[in-house]
């Protein structure tokens, strides 16, 4: 499947990133209906006015839907990028929705031979501790990571972490921390040939408001 050369269509994460990605463009001055906002069930959204079209999708899938062209841009977290490692380009960091991804564990943790590390990005667990030079056994979990070393089923996780308050609830600590992540604009590679004109004046908007360089409307 193909997007329109009549617009550019952009993936955008439901969840935590997606409210902040929306502000940013509304402040970029593009004209994001209040029900986009208000947390609309609907899975398209289309912005006439610009020529925009807003595809809303779990934030693991929006570098697919890009790298596939089914999306020309996409609004994705680094640590998704991490993980996934889908062939898009990086186009524009934009500062918004700031974490880190670490290795947590329970505060009275010891090493142990060949650990068990319980996490919802095993690429990035595994790729961690394979540059360390630590064997570990990666436990794939959808959810509620944190419980995983409360009842035995790992030693440690690989988890996004913000303020830490999730882990000092459930008695655990942040032990390492491997990278730094925000949330990043991604483009298709041939859509960013194809459509560079548009994507260009997209950026500008957006690096102008992000970075604080003159007007961005």
């Amino acid at each position: 499947m193909e997007t329109s050369d009549e617009k550019l269509v952009i993936a955008m994460p439901k969840g935590r990133i997606f409210n902040e990605s929306l502000q940013l463009f509304r402040q970029a001055g593009y004209p994001v209906s209040e029900e986009m906002m208000e947390g609309s069930r609907k899975l398209i959204v289309e912005v006439p006015e610009e020529s925009l079209s807003f595809l809303l999708v779990k934030p693991m899938d929006v570098p697919t839907y890009v790298e596939h062209g089914v999306a020309d841009l996409g609004v994705a977290g680094k640590d998704v990028l991490m993980e996934e490692n889908r062939e898009v380009y990086e186009i524009l960091d934009l500062k918004i929705s700031a974490c880190r991804i670490s290795v947590a564990g329970m505060s009275d943790w010891k090493p142990v031979l060949n650990p068990k590390v319980a996490t919802k990005y095993p690429r990035i667990a595994d790729r961690y501790f394979r540059e360390k030079g630590q064997q570990v056994e990666v436990v794939r979990l959808n959810g509620s990571v944190e419980l995983a070393p409360i009842i035995g089923l790992a030693d440690r996780i690989v988890d996004i972490v913000s303020t830490g308050r999730t882990l000092q609830e459930n008695g655990l600590v942040e032990l390492e921390k491997i990278a730094s992540i925000t949330s990043r604009l991604i483009a298709n590679r041939s859509s960013y040939r194809l459509k560079s004109g548009w994507m260009d004046r997209l950026c500008e908007r957006l690096d102008g408001l992000v970075n604080g360089r003159g007007n961005v409307v």
